[in-house]
């Protein structure tokens, strides 16, 4: 199926690592076309999201650059500049997460391209901001775990900080930089006008932190500390069975009840401070201790079958080798694979996404760096010659193979 509200739109991809491709991949899912500018040093992530074939496309590489079409240009060489006004000009957003003094100095800033291009689209995604004490500092996805309370939340459920082991505040800013560039997009649409936007990752994820955690100091003066004291609770982890782990949660009354019965805690049915949703609250500390208890008593199956028979919420707690086989997703096609130009037999993960009951094309393989410089250069007005001299001057670097992208969808 063809869901491509975006088509027609061209995205001028200068980003690299995790937050700025999440977004760019985003937007290539709706249609948009991308162009990738790399570097001749390569996206980082190319080997440091784990082993290859190659060395050449980790696996968070391939999966975070399908769709997108790459030129390899070195942006220090003065010659690439004609190269990017003719990119800019052609484009008609600027997706960008270098440092914003870095932009300045290659003339790739917002308010350079917007002087001379006030049409555009620029959306810059920063660590923090360019207004604060911390603009222009370096930093990467932990760090802004530290820096934004993420991984202070586990310091005072288990009393010591961890990561969550995923890039999580890069997809989530990510994910807000596309949702930002599409409201744009739109806006465009009416006004003909561009605009320039910064999309920080530490005031995001502070955000989300304090969304949930502000809690009882979000009034003045305050009614209790802050924190949402179910998710703090050192319960409030998988519970273990006979045979492994699961995740079990109940909220509502009826839920409560179901779960004390299942799990032959009937005799707590009549103690008020579990009886409703204001007594758990007060007696949380209590009622999460009780909630996660170990049910060594039965396998996970069985504990499965019983609570889906009450209608609670659970599910076995997957490993990464059990997630892969979960019969859920094996039936709904969440992954297959396809024969990527240089990889070989690769995994690909089709949009979560469902239009008019299909799941949209998940677009061609990501690329080997340089795959469509030579393409792309002809496309913005470069002749053969100028190509040649931009090639041999190493302002532009073109993969030594091209042969045509065989998908598998």
């Amino acid at each position: 199926m063809s869901f491509e509200p975006l088509k027609g739109i061209r995205v001028l991809d200068l980003t690299s690592v995790v937050v700025g491709p999440v977004g760019t991949w985003r937007l290539g899912q709706y249609g948009a076309e991308i162009i990738k500018v790399e570097s001749p040093e390569g996206d980082l992530m190319r080997g440091l999201g784990g082993l290859s074939p190659t060395g050449q496309h980790s696996g968070t590489y391939l999966h975070l650059n399908r769709g997108k079409r790459n030129i390899c240009l070195d942006l220090k060489k003065a010659d690439a500049r004609q190269v990017m006004e003719r990119l800019v000009a052609s484009s008609d957003v600027i997706v960008a997460n270098m440092r914003p003094q870095a932009l300045e100095r290659l003339g790739l800033d917002a308010r350079s391209i917007l002087d001379r291009h006030p049409d555009k689209i620029y959306c810059m995604i920063t660590g923090y901001g360019t207004d604060g004490p911390y603009s222009g500092l370096p930093t990467y996805d932990s760090v802004i775990q530290g820096v934004a309370g993420v991984a202070g939340l586990t310091a005072v459920r288990d009393g010591a900080p961890t990561y969550v082991p995923m890039l999580v505040c890069d997809h989530v800013t990510g994910e807000i930089a596309a949702g930002a560039i599409l409201a744009a997009i739109v806006e465009r649409k009416s006004s003909g006008k561009g605009c320039s936007m910064e999309i920080p990752m530490f005031e995001t994820m502070a955000a989300f932190v304090l969304q949930e955690h502000l809690a009882q100091q979000s009034f003045d003066p305050p009614v209790g500390p802050p924190g949402d004291q179910r998710l703090l609770s050192p319960h409030n982890k998988p519970v273990k069975t006979a045979d492994g782990w699961m995740s079990v949660t109940v909220n509502t009354d009826t839920q409560v009840r179901a779960f004390m019965k299942a799990t032959d805690r009937e005799y707590l049915l009549g103690d008020q401070r579990f009886s409703s949703i204001a007594a758990r609250a007060r007696n949380v500390k209590e009622w999460f201790e009780i909630r996660g208890a170990p049910l060594i008593s039965r396998a996970t199956a069985e504990w499965l079958e019983v609570f889906q028979a009450a209608d609670i919420a659970a599910q076995p707690c997957h490993t990464l080798e059990s997630l892969q086989k979960d019969r859920h997703l094996k039936q709904v096609g969440l992954v297959s694979f396809e024969e990527h130009p240089t990889e070989g037999r690769t995994a690909s993960i089709r949009s979560t996404i469902k239009v008019d009951s299909v799941y949209p094309s998940s677009r061609d393989p990501s690329q080997p760096r340089g795959w469509e410089t030579r393409a792309i250069l002809n496309e913005i007005g470069f002749s053969e010659g100028e190509i040649g001299q931009l090639l041999s001057d190493k302002v532009a670097l073109a993969s030594p193979e091209r042969m045509p992208l065989s998908v598998g969808y």
